[in-house]
């Protein structure tokens, strides 16, 4: 953690989330990656009424307002406790919340942010499909317009959160005949008639999320509980990214703090050949390697969060947030897989946690859109940019540079 870089309002804050992070029953983790916990509803209620969620959004609707900062510092403290207990505190508290704060109304803050944040409600993010993952516009849920409210139908799987949500955070196709991009609308859903709540899947890691299968089936949601305006689920959509993708990265690094600590205590302890096995290049180079990984994703991460705090273009924001998600959530799994290999067959057990550290960390590079999505967005935001630049003339032409630069029939492309 870089404290040079929090204000000290985020720096108070921090110790009260590492406060309550100690506060945690260690016997709720092990429920939960057994899936006798389906949900950590106590645990979002109690990070509720210590107003630890949505810290970056005004007061008068339950936050602190602070910054982007401050926030990834949160969602990383948070990351210690495990990724799923994360993830389920920054489905509701960042991502939901985002897109009605940015986009909804004051009717809707009142009766959806504000008691989520308390801690009073819980809520979820309905995007994926079981037709489509990465292809968001491709949605297949449909909302008919019945006058003075809609009936929404269609599934929505893999939804974190969904087990314990009161209320889900919905995009359905609501004109047929337009392109993709001006096809869906965001809904406020609900939970009751029409709306079935499965818990069903049996994952990896990660477990104990609430992660359902939600089925709407004539689902009645009335107009007033549309997010933005009606075919213009693409702004909420854009808004949203920012938040999945850069909160994804910043519990990332807290959920994979842990198995580099654990390994590093029992590197300086384990002793083999007549010495502890840290004295071994062997051993601490890997060691050396996870914590400079750390040290680059925190630099990352902090770097695109002062970019978003500084409002910079839309673009390159765009491509930072993919930067950072594809970047720390690939490091962070090698730190957890270093961490596991320096500690030998021990790691590989539930003697200690690493094991489960890695199993968790395999879906971050998964969800809200996958890594080889992320590399597409940077590719094109990057060749944009580099374009961009060198017909404003902005940087030197290095081409130049070489000795041979100008040799004639040398430079043929096609």
């Amino acid at each position: 953690m870089y404290d040079y870089l929090l204000s000290p309002d985020a720096l108070a804050l921090r110790d009260e989330v590492r406060e309550f992070v100690k506060s945690v029953p260690r016997q709720l983790l092990l429920d939960m990656d057994n899936d006798k916990v389906q949900f950590p509803r106590e645990f979002l209620q109690e990070a509720g009424r210590r107003n630890l969620m949505g810290c970056r959004y005004p007061k008068a609707w339950g936050g602190r307002g602070l910054d982007w900062v401050s926030t990834a510092m949160v969602m990383e403290e948070v990351g210690v406790l495990g990724y799923i207990m994360a993830c389920t505190f920054g489905v509701g508290a960042e991502l939901v919340c985002d897109a009605i704060i940015l986009h909804g109304t004051d009717a809707q803050k009142e009766k959806y942010v504000k008691p989520l944040l308390a801690g009073e409600i819980f809520a979820a993010e309905c995007l994926t499909e079981p037709r489509g993952g990465s292809d968001f516009f491709g949605t297949n849920t449909t909302a008919e317009d019945k006058g003075d409210h809609f009936l929404i139908s269609g599934q929505k799987r893999f939804i974190v959160g969904g087990e314990g949500a009161d209320y889900f955070l919905v995009y359905a196709r609501t004109d047929e005949e337009a392109k993709a991009h001006k096809a869906l609308t965001c809904f406020i859903v609900d939970r009751g008639p029409g709306v079935t709540v499965e818990y069903l899947y049996g994952l990896m890691g990660c477990r104990g999320g609430g992660a359902a299968r939600i089925v709407f089936d004539n689902a009645k949601v009335p107009k007033e509980n549309i997010v933005g305006h009606l075919n213009g689920a693409f702004a909420v959509f854009n808004t949203m990214m920012i938040p999945e993708r850069l909160g994804t990265a910043a519990m990332t690094i807290g959920a994979a703090r842990p198995a580099l600590e654990v390994a590093t205590t029992y590197t300086t302890k384990r002793r083999a050949f007549g010495q502890t096995i840290n004295r071994y290049q062997g051993v601490s180079f890997q060691v050396a390697e996870a914590a400079m990984l750390l040290d680059a994703c925190q630099s990352m991460i902090y770097t695109t969060c002062r970019a978003v705090d500084e409002k910079i273009e839309p673009a390159r924001i765009r491509r930072l947030v993919s930067e950072s998600k594809k970047f720390v959530t690939e490091a962070c799994q090698t730190v957890a897989e270093k961490s596991m290999q320096v500690m030998g067959g021990i790691g590989y057990t539930n003697i200690y946690p690493v094991e489960k550290i890695v199993r968790d960390l395999r879906l971050a590079s998964i969800w809200t859109g996958t890594n080889e999505v992320m590399s597409l967005i940077i590719a094109s935001e990057w060749y944009e940019e580099h374009t961009a630049a060198r017909k404003a003339g902005l940087t030197r032409d290095c081409e130049t540079d070489a000795e041979e630069a100008f040799a004639a029939d040398e430079k043929i492309f096609s």
